[in-house]
């Protein structure tokens, strides 16, 4: 098949829509992906990048393809502007592509826009569209300012609704989120699948084996932005500061990095290590460290209908979860029989949960267990793939 993937976000950003390119690259696919310029997380556009610098590229047999993009930066208000711009330079990147493809999937993170230049490509050369909503909109939007009363919020709706329903399917990453889409937006299962395509991890996470240092080490891996609640992470280690023996390490970056780092410096934690952003391959090391991973939310029904990816990258690595969050994450993890949770901002009970794995070192390695057979069930990648493949055969065979 001849594929066109649109995602705002790709290599050398580290994005599972990577790996997924790379995988349909080898069971013998023509992958094309169009993107912008990589700048995430820290909003600048990486260096050799700039000035038209490395437009088109081929990576693990994907051909790049990147429009103008300005870097998001840190504020509302340039990430506004980075959201349009990608809107409208990839439009126009889409509409010069001369390709003829058979399919185009989107590969749907923040915001709804980029979907655009897939939706133009899909009606210009009258091929299906995928679109793989793994944020939903315009919902995702009230864990930051935006209320679901404003007015902003209803044009959003407007905008959302209207990208969706140019999808021949859209495939959702969480099962809950079939419920706010026939329900807020009323697009239904019939019309449009709502198919349900799970994450999986990748390989690097396999087999990280498990460093001994005579301390229990705790690891957050992945964004800190509001919506994960790192704060949950600091207040918990606050508490524990006096184990000299666990330690907490946060290995990521985003909007409340530094929020954290003042909490953490304010409360004189000697418990917490934080190791700013790293890329993919980086990363086995820090899941070797861990004896146990960590996963923490605001309580939002955004949030709580969402199952971060790293959920399923902790589960590859064959270790205990505990974490403060509600909903499928907590139902993943307790259906898994993998940790504990308790929920959203309940520091005080996740430092209790902590304790008691951290005195069973039998129950840490049956959870571990269970995380891996959990993942092999539920989310391994070849399958996926497969899955996958078969999802852009049917929409061919059926035609725009």
């Amino acid at each position: 098949m001849r594929i066109l993937v649109v995602c705002q976000h790709f290599y050398p950003e580290t994005f599972r829509i990577n790996d997924i390119t790379y995988e349909l690259v080898k069971k013998g696919h023509d992958v094309t992906v169009l993107t912008g310029l990589p700048n995430y997380p820290e909003g600048k556009v990486y260096k050799g990048y700039k000035w038209f610098q490395n437009r088109k590229q081929v990576v693990n047999g994907v051909k790049i393809k990147r429009c103008s993009l300005v870097g998001r930066r840190k504020s509302t208000l340039m990430m506004g502007i980075n959201y349009a711009w990608f809107a409208i330079f990839g439009c126009l990147k889409a509409f010069f592509m001369k390709k003829d493809f058979d399919v185009v999937y989107v590969y749907q993170l923040s915001p709804i826009s980029m979907t655009w230049p897939g939706i133009l490509v899909s009606k210009l050369k009258k091929i299906p569209l995928i679109i793989h909503c793994l944020d939903q909109w315009p919902i995702s939007v009230t864990t930051g300012p935006i209320g679901k009363d404003s007015v902003l919020y209803k044009i959003l709706e407007k905008m959302s609704i209207w990208s969706y329903n140019k999808a021949s399917r859209i495939i959702i990453s969480s099962k809950s989120f079939k419920r706010y889409f026939e329900h807020e937006l009323k697009i239904s299962a019939k019309s449009k699948g709502l198919t349900y395509y799970p994450s999986y991890a990748e390989s690097d996470y396999e087999n990280v084996g498990q460093m001994e240092n005579n301390v229990f080490d705790i690891v957050f891996a992945g964004n800190i932005g509001p919506a994960q609640s790192v704060e949950t992470i600091i207040e918990t280690a606050n508490l524990l500061k006096e184990h000299k023996d666990i330690m907490f390490h946060i290995v990521g970056d985003g909007l409340s990095r530094q929020v954290c780092e003042d909490l953490s410096n304010q409360y004189k934690l000697e418990n917490v290590k934080f190791y700013g952003f790293h890329p993919v391959e980086d990363m086995p090391q820090y899941y070797a460290l861990a004896d146990c991973f960590i996963i923490t939310m605001v309580d939002n029904e955004v949030v709580n209908s969402t199952l971060p990816a790293k959920v399923q990258s902790y589960m590859l690595a064959a270790k205990p979860i505990v974490g403060a969050i509600s909903g499928e994450v907590k139902e993943v993890v307790e259906e898994a029989d993998c940790g504990y949770c308790t929920n959203s901002g309940n520091y005080e009970e996740l430092a209790q949960i902590i304790t008691r794995v951290y005195n069973d070192k039998e129950k840490c390695r049956y959870f571990g267990k269970n995380s891996y057979s959990y993942y092999q069930s539920h989310f391994e990648k070849n399958k996926c793939i497969n899955d996958l493949v078969a999802i852009f055969k049917e929409e061919i065979e059926k035609g725009v």
